[in-house]
Order: structure tokens, then C-alpha cells, then sequence
């Protein structure tokens, strides 16, 4: 009876011993590729995993040798080859000195990967909450004013285009669009400095001329020569049926007002270039079903080879229909200039209208 059961316990460990045997190999290949000078850890690790695999081999062949012998020789010589399984053990009590070490290096590993995979999604999501800040998806509903709006960045999600609407007060509500000279992370940084600062200053400063001239002197302190802004700033005051705007080198608006459309010029240079530029507003009364489209150059300047969108295809576009809904006019627009560069438009591009209903 003892034969038969030490056989299958024999081929049993035999067959262990070769799977951790091949184990062992691998992880041993896997040594060899790690410079134990660049990362230290990791090929401690490596080493250590690779030790206990090959000694999880030697102890299962140890076994299986016993059990083989056992079957088959009575008497000492048995027990003899049982009593080499203490090899395997002695060895492993040497190594579990370094054991401590080796599961405070594993447990660094993990933490590591941890944070590394919460970063990762951590950068999946910034872009696309940073958008959702310089351009919101959704604009909230004001009370007598109905508002559109599309944004569309030329590459990636981080874009230099922007835009606000937001009440500076129970009677009067602001309208901006701006675009930051150049593309990605650095621009939206500027776009998103610019956007909340300007904010503060247009609740500071009834006309929206001071508030870009302290704009332009805030921004033109941090050093960064190579960038600029063009903005444009809407005040539409429900109380006394007026319009005031400002525009620092911004694109025209144009405003559907009488029955006509007209273009709302720049009022003074772009933001950060010099720091004691000036700049000046302008009043229109406003009446019911006025509307005001605002944009960035990436509408106007969408190409078709050498011939360019322009200002003219927009202010046409509005005049043609001017009590359409300012979201579908935004979203015509947009679809026109795509169209017109047979795809996509390369540039970052933002379109807002607002009409007084």
C-alpha cells in the first residue's frame, strides 16, 4: 500500500518541480534585464522572486525524489534522502533575513503603481475639466436674454478660446469672448487667469474699459513676451435699455440692431502688450430681439487654399435670418466654416450670441 502512494506523491512533486522550474527560468531572464545600478528595487525584487521560485523547485524535486525512494527502498536509505528537504529549509531561513526589506520594497511598488494609475486618471480627466471652465458646455438661463454658444478646440482639449456670461448684478449682465495667442496647456493657463480675473474687475468697475485697462496691467506683470489676448466685454443693462462694449484688438461683434447688422470695432490694442495701454467704451441703446454674435479668429480665418471665411460670410449669415435662436445660429456658423474648409476648422474657435427677448 505505501508503494502506490508515495509513487503518486513522487510524480505529483515531480510535476511541481517543473513548473516552478520554468518559472524560475523566466524570472531569471527577467534579472537579467533589469541594470541593478538604474533601479535598485526593482531588481532586488526581481532577484528575490526568481531565489524563492528556484527554491520552490528544489524542494518540490527534493520531495519528489523521497517520495520515489520511499516507495520502492525500505530501511534507511529512505529516510536518509527524506532528511535532505532540511537543505531547502535552512536556505530559506537565510534568506527570509532580507524578507522585511523585500515586502517594504513591495509594498513602495504597489503605492507607486497606485498613484501612478489615480494620475493617469487624473490626467484623462483635467483636460476635459479645464475645458469645462474656460468654455462651459452649458450656459445658465438669464431672465429677459436668450444666449448660444459652441466651442470647438483645434487640436486636443486644451485651447486658448473662451468665453463668460454672468450677472454683475440684478440689472446688468456680461458677455465675453477671448483668445490667447497660441495653442495648448500654456494658453488655457492665460485664458483661464484672464477669464476669472476679468470677472473680479468688471464687478469692480462699471464701464468695461477700466476693467480691461486693470486687466491688461494685471496680465502684462507676469513676464511671458510671446503671449497676448484679444477680448471683446458686452454689458447689457436691462434698467436703462442699453449695450456698453469694449474691445482690446478683438475680431468685430456684430450686433442686429434696426432692423440692420452691424460690425462693433476694436477699442484699443490687445491685452499685454504694454501695460499703460488705454482703452474706451461705447453705448447702443438696445430693444427687444437685438442680438450680438461674438467669435474668435478661428471662425473668420477658416481656410479654403488661400481665401479665408471672413467677416463678410458672418455678418451675411446674420442678416439673413436674424430671429433665428442665437444656439442654432452659433451651431450654422460653425458647420459653415467646417464646411468651408472641407472638415474641420484647424484653429481653436468660439461663437457666443445673446439677444435681448
Amino acid at each position: 500500500m505505501r508503494a502506490p502512494v508515495f509513487t503518486v506523491l513522487g510524480i505529483v512533486c515531480s510535476a511541481a518541480a517543473v513548473g516552478w522550474g520554468r518559472s524560475a527560468l523566466l524570472r531569471y531572464r527577467l534579472v537579467g534585464r533589469i541594470d541593478p545600478e538604474e533601479a535598485p528595487d526593482a531588481y532586488a525584487l526581481a532577484w528575490s522572486t526568481f531565489r524563492k521560485e528556484l527554491h520552490a523547485s528544489s524542494l518540490y524535486g527534493l520531495l519528489a525524489v523521497a517520495s520515489l525512494v520511499n516507495a520502492y527502498v525500505d530501511g534507511v536509505a529512505g529516510a536518509t534522502v527524506f532528511s535532505l528537504v532540511a537543505v531547502p529549509a535552512l536556505v530559506s531561513t537565510v534568506w527570509s533575513r532580507h524578507a522585511v526589506y523585500e515586502a517594504r520594497v513591495a509594498r513602495q511598488g504597489i503605492d507607486i503603481e497606485r498613484r501612478s494609475r489615480e494620475a493617469l486618471e487624473q490626467e484623462d480627466l483635467a483636460p476635459k475639466a479645464w475645458a469645462g471652465r474656460l468654455a462651459p458646455e452649458e450656459l445658465p438661463d438669464f431672465s429677459g436674454f436668450e444666449t448660444g454658444r459652441v466651442y470647438q478646440a483645434g487640436t486636443g482639449l486644451m485651447a486658448g478660446d473662451f468665453f463668460d456670461v454672468f450677472k454683475m448684478s440684478d440689472t446688468r449682465l456680461a458677455a465675453v469672448v477671448g483668445d490667447v495667442a497660441g495653442h495648448g496647456i500654456e494658453s488655457s493657463i492665460t485664458a483661464f487667469q484672464a477669464k476669472y480675473l476679468l470677472r473680479t474687475f468688471l464687478r469692480q468697475f462699471r464701464d468695461p474699459a477700466q476693467a480691461l485697462e486693470e486687466l491688461n496691467r494685471q496680465m502684462s506683470s507676469v513676464e511671458r513676451s510671446e503671449e497676448f489676448i484679444s477680448l471683446v466685454v458686452l454689458v447689457f443693462d436691462t434698467e436703462a435699455e442699453t449695450m456698453r462694449y469694449a474691445s482690446a484688438g478683438h475680431p468685430a461683434t456684430f450686433l442686429w440692431h434696426a432692423r440692420e447688422v452691424r460690425p462693433l470695432r476694436s477699442t484699443g490694442p490687445l491685452l499685454m502688450l504694454t501695460p499703460d495701454a488705454s482703452y474706451f467704451s461705447r453705448e447702443i441703446p438696445l430693444a427687444r430681439d437685438d442680438m450680438a454674435v461674438m467669435y474668435t479668429d478661428g471662425l473668420a480665418e477658416a481656410r479654403n487654399g488661400d481665401e479665408l471665411f471672413g467677416e463678410e460670410r458672418i455678418g451675411d449669415m446674420v442678416r439673413r435670418n436674424p430671429g433665428i435662436s442665437p444656439g442654432v445660429l452659433c451651431k450654422q456658423l460653425l458647420d459653415a466654416a467646417n464646411d468651408f474648409s472641407h472638415g474641420k476648422v484647424q484653429d481653436d474657435l468660439a461663437i457666443l450670441a445673446v439677444r435681448k427677448t
